[in-house]
């Protein structure tokens, strides 16, 4: 994989506020909302999946052969039979499913050819600043999984409904200030984009993010949490490649669109953001997209059966 590391950081220079640093998870306070989230990235919400991306599950074409049935043995293939131990660990199986359920769908390669145009790549480092009104913002660090294509994805949104954004107003947290349980951290380079790949990979867009949760109790996020670090991590890929395409333009001609996808090993949040602007000091004109389905459950639960072993019972009738 042609990545870069750009997650270094010298001490001195400006003061900044780390929104998401996961070198320092633990010790760094984590988003308390999505609505946190959006008023850091300059974003209005939108509930459910675009319906471009959810009506083509219904289409034939669009589907496996038995389907339903590969579903379920990738869910007990992860569940119970991935493991040595009478339970896998959570971290195991979510990472074993997520991994099943992407083998599946590039098997649909030979009917839609753009699969074969993305690429997976693990532990790529992300860094992204911004200024919102006074302050410098920065998320950085690793998330863990990233489609990459070699084609954008294409925007979601028309030039009139991202106009209609500048008339939405971001919701006020007074008298709280939305930066209150941030860290700060020295910066300096203030200016860092960089989307953790080099010039002239073949696979310079974000397609995909995919997020699991960590099993470390000290960093666990909360379901709402967990929402949260999606979009700035979304948001983050989006705007660093905003600035290696357009520079200093601040509302773009051609939106850039990134989607993302988080689990637990049941349930899933799914997230498509679309980046109109990189103006992002002022809380007036046009505002960021987010689309958030969440808490879908693939399944009830899976549960392990006892072995019960047949016992026979012999009487002795005495003659």
């Amino acid at each position: 994989m042609n990545s870069t590391d750009c997650s270094k950081q010298i001490n001195g220079g400006r003061r900044c506020l780390s929104v998401i640093n996961a070198h320092i998870q633990r010790h760094t306070g984590a988003l308390s909302s999505v609505r946190q989230a959006l008023w850091l990235t300059k974003s209005s919400l939108i509930h459910g999946l675009p319906s471009h991306i959810t009506s083509p599950a219904a289409v034939p074409e669009n589907q496996l052969l038995n389907q339903d049935e590969r579903v379920q043995n990738a869910i007990k293939h992860a569940r119970f039979w991935d493991t040595t131990e009478p339970r896998p660990k959570k971290e195991k199986y979510s990472n074993t499913l997520l991994h099943n359920l992407l083998h599946l769908c590039a098997t649909l390669q030979p009917t839609h050819p753009a699969i074969g145009r993305r690429i997976l790549a693990e532990n790529y480092s992300l860094a992204a600043s911004w200024k919102r009104g006074d302050d410098l913002f920065q998320v950085r660090g690793q998330n863990g999984l990233l489609h990459c294509s070699m084609d954008p994805l294409p925007r979601v949104c028309g030039e009139t409904e991202v106009l209609e954004t500048s008339d939405q107003i971001l919701e006020s947290f007074y008298p709280v200030s939305p930066t209150i349980d941030l860290q700060q951290v020295n910066v300096y380079k203030e200016e860092i984009n960089c989307s953790g790949f080099r010039e002239g990979y073949p696979y310079p867009h974000a397609h995909t993010l995919y997020f699991l949760e960590t099993p470390d109790s000290n960093s666990k996020l909360r379901p709402e949490q967990f929402r949260a670090k999606m979009i700035m991590f979304t948001f983050g890929n989006a705007l660093a490649r905003a600035h290696k395409l357009y520079g200093t333009q601040s509302v773009l001609e051609h939106p850039i669109t990134v989607q993302a996808v988080g689990t637990n090993g049941r349930i899933f949040q799914f997230l498509v953001f679309q980046l109109n602007t990189t103006d992002l000091s002022e809380d007036d004109g046009i505002k960021n997209q987010v689309w958030l389905e969440e808490d879908v459950e693939l399944y009830d639960f899976a549960k392990v059966r006892p072995l019960i072993k047949r016992k026979e019972v012999k009487v002795r009738i005495p003659l």
